[in-house]
């Protein structure tokens, strides 16, 4: 697996910060607490893209890191809601880093596979931006295993290389783990996930009847959790936490950061006090028999053959 690190050599973080909410639900004010608590914390590594909030996201962002650009990793993703062809993909990345003044952007994500477009075109621009020195790494998020495969076929064929895949991956989301995960230990790619805390399901604020959130509110995350198991594992996860002195977040983002074949979980939140148990995973030590109990919890995927008896 590569290891990725900042512009000034420094190795990336064991967690990544998901800026989602900066200029969203988490004001300027809000946005440097937690920029601060991060870095505070030993955090270097920071995430967004070019939807996220209409733009404030990535200008928060590099509004925060101008003073200490190169102890930082940032990566942004890009064409999430348009073609990825060559020119878009030209066009977004002079946009987004426009929006956050810096002269290099350390890693590229590709947000989406665009079925529509040959992949070609995408990394004949990704390849010319990393020639150029305007990026450092090459990444692809939510792609299935067999398009990642793809992709680095094409990087390879163009000299280049895929350095990180950015799938959702948590206790209650454990499909990477069947194909994902291995094609990317396979190929010596980062696998940086997110949504470790399952979209809040996983701090156990949803067990109550009176629970309150995008579980609820959005039909995207109510469709992609709206699992019993799911939440009777959620259910379950704070006592567990409780037994070990310490949150359900942190037990959660643990148990992510845990699996060798990861390289940093992104966390997020709308504010320092949300922030908080998650940033704590840095310093939480699991044990093998811990992580076992967990897992315990959860449905095992089945194999890519489908073959139980090979379970």
């Amino acid at each position: 697996m590569i290891h990725l690190t900042t512009a000034n050599g420094a190795p990336a973080s064991k967690l990544c910060f998901g800026t989602m909410q900066f200029g969203g639900k988490a004001d300027i004010v809000a946005s440097q607490s937690m920029y601060e608590d991060c870095r505070t914390a030993g955090v270097n590594f920071f995430d967004t893209a070019y939807v996220y909030t209409g733009g404030q996201s990535e200008t928060m962002l590099g509004r925060f890191v101008q003073s200490e650009r190169d102890d930082v990793l940032i990566a942004t993703k890009i064409a999430y809601d348009k073609p990825t062809t060559k020119a878009n993909v030209l066009q977004s990345f002079e946009e987004s880093r426009s929006r956050m003044k810096v002269d290099m952007i350390d890693l590229l994500y590709l947000h989406r596979f665009d079925p529509q477009t040959p992949l070609q075109d995408s990394f004949e621009a990704l390849a010319e931006l990393r020639e150029d020195g305007l990026i450092r790494y090459i990444g692809i998020s939510n792609f299935a295993a067999w398009q990642v495969m793809k992709a680095a076929q094409v990087a390879r064929d163009l000299g280049t290389t895929v350095d990180v895949l950015q799938p959702m991956y948590n206790l209650v989301k454990r499909q990477a783990e069947v194909e994902i995960l291995p094609a990317c230990a396979d190929q010596g790619i980062a696998v940086v996930p997110y949504s470790p805390l399952g979209g809040g399901l996983l701090t156990g604020k949803y067990a109550s009847d009176e629970a309150a959130g995008r579980l609820i509110d959005d039909t995207r995350y109510n469709a992609r959790y709206n699992v019993p198991w799911m939440h009777e594992a959620a259910a379950a996860l704070p006592a567990l936490a409780a037994k070990h002195g310490t949150d359900a977040a942190t037990l959660a983002v643990a148990w992510v950061a845990k699996n060798a074949k990861v390289a940093s979980p992104i966390i997020s939140a709308r504010s320092s006090e949300q922030l908080a148990p998650s940033l704590a995973a840095l310093d939480f030590e699991m044990s093998d028999a811990l992580y076992d109990e967990v897992t315990t919890l959860s449905q095992t995927p089945p194999p890519a053959t489908d073959r139980l008896e090979e379970a």
